[in-house]
């Protein structure tokens, strides 16, 4: 079993948990967290227990997983060094709480908070000894935590991964209990307040990417549906122009993206005092390469031969392989505001966009519609863009396959599909403060979003993030508007 892998930055594998009230048993969440005081200090490496020690008289010896320990502060059960075990505590690193907003943390470390910290704190514990060789015997199952919600085990690229985590070190024993080293914080069910769009009032307004734009615009028309009576503007200006608007002008309340924000876009918000950031992980897209449905000769692609093509260095389809005719390839291209563009360039180009700029004969629009006309024109033209343009489009243009991957929810889920990306909507605590409405509305999409994604008729075709995903929107909710 390898025991690390690509870090889930861009996917995080989908994984069922139920929801836990508040009520569990507070001696058992001591114990366990007592515990995870050992994981301030275990060596990343496997450890055996010698000579008796435990967990804690290990932990003493070593100084990591910092975050870890204050949390376990906050909680109030430093002094209280005793566990009956055994336990195996999957202990996050410092690198893991980093991935998490700081003003995320500390909102989870306000007394009035301690509750909510347990939870998450007693959910990365399960009770009992379970070695390596024991967690493999649950893949594709799930565990109870102390915590009292189920955390599940599963494999990805050779990795063994707890819910959206991969367990990157392992079996670090002591005389009452096993360490796992895991690199992302795993979450129990968390629940926000409900929402009724009935009892909000006031104007909202989001620009941003042409990606996200179906989905906000389907949950602001859901949110009017259900009772909203104020106006929600949803603008499809592409992910940079959207942050220039949000960040710079700062006449938006919420951005939409197709990429994550860069760090300039970050410092342009500081500068009109929209810092920190609030970022919500929405759904996943597999950005479809297409051709036209006439098109009966490109089947599979693979990302090197994308570069050669975007670039154009290939010029003819015969010069990509033999059998295919010996006419001109025709280019069509998400123009360079867009967040679909940014993404292409960083994956196939390396960042570089010139060699896409400069492709002979490229036609660039911010207007996937635009696009989706242009490639299926032509039977020797190829383009990419959302794959929420896609399947409405299968009538007349076709996906191909990257790297001998199929395009589907399954592979873009499992970050098989090796042109998956995440998407966001993004705002400020202090905008969601000073606006319940904008604080009101995300709640609502954020907690709805999972019903109105998929590969029905109905939906719009992107892929839900995984439940830890889901829970860290939710907190980073709960820390933004300071419930």
């Amino acid at each position: 079993m390898r025991l690390s892998s690509r870090l889930c930055g861009k996917l995080f594998a989908t994984c069922k948990q139920k929801h836990v009230g508040e009520t569990q048993d507070m001696k058992a969440r001591i114990i366990a967290l007592i515990v995870l005081v050992a994981l301030a200090i275990a060596p990343l490496a496997a450890v055996k227990a010698q000579g008796g020690k435990t967990i804690v008289d290990i932990a003493v010896e070593n100084g990591n997983f910092k975050t870890l320990v204050a949390a376990v502060q906050a909680a109030g059960l430093v002094e209280t060094l005793q566990s009956a075990g055994p336990f195996t505590v999957f202990a996050p690193t410092d690198e893991a709480f980093a991935k998490i907003p700081g003003y995320v943390l500390e909102y989870l470390l306000k007394p009035e908070n301690k509750d909510l910290l347990t939870r998450i704190l007693t959910y990365h514990v399960l009770p009992g000894k379970a070695m390596a060789a024991d967690a493999m015997g649950l893949v594709g199952k799930t565990a109870k935590t102390v915590e009292g919600g189920e955390v599940a085990f599963s494999m990805h690229n050779d990795s063994l991964r707890i819910n959206s985590a991969d367990i990157v070190a392992t079996d670090i024993e002591a005389s009452n209990g096993v360490i796992h080293v895991i690199n992302a914080v795993i979450l129990p069910e968390i629940t926000l307040p409900e929402v009724d769009p009935l009892a909000v009032t006031g104007n909202i307004i989001s620009a941003g990417s042409s990606t996200v734009f179906p989905l906000t615009r389907r949950m602001a028309d859901l949110f009017r549906n259900e009772g909203f009576a104020g106006n929600i503007e949803v603008a499809s200006v592409g992910t940079g122009a959207g942050f220039e608007r949000f960040c710079k002008s700062g006449e938006t309340d919420i951005s939409n993206a197709s990429r994550p924000i860069k760090a300039s876009e970050r410092d342009n918000c500081a500068k009109i005092g929209r810092d920190p950031v609030a970022e919500f992980y929405v759904a996943i897209d597999a950005l479809g390469v297409v051709v036209s449905k006439d098109n009966d000769f490109v089947d599979n692609l693979t990302e090197a031969q994308l570069a050669q093509i975007f670039s154009g260095e290939l010029k003819n389809w015969n010069e990509v392989n033999p059998a295919w005719p010996a006419e001109p390839i025709r280019l069509f291209s998400p123009g360079s505001d867009s967040g679909t563009f940014d993404y292409f360039v960083e994956e196939i180009f390396n960042k570089d966009a010139t060699k896409l700029l400069n492709a002979p004969g490229i036609q660039l629009s911010e207007d996937d519609n635009v696009l989706v006309e242009g490639v299926a024109g032509s039977r020797f033209a190829i383009g990419y863009f959302g794959f929420a343009y896609v399947l409405p489009n299968l009538d007349k243009i076709r996906p191909v396959k990257i790297e001998g991957v199929e395009a589907n929810e399954a592979n873009a889920e499992s970050g098989a599909y090796p042109l998956s990306r995440p998407l966001f909507i993004y705002s400020t605590p202090q905008i969601m403060q000073e606006k319940p409405q904008v604080a009101a509305f995300i709640n609502f999409y954020i907690t709805n979003v999972r019903s109105q994604l998929g590969s029905a008729r109905e939906n719009i075709n992107y892929f839900p993030v995984s439940n830890d995903a889901t829970n860290l929107n939710k907190l980073t909710w709960l820390a933004a508007v300071g419930e």
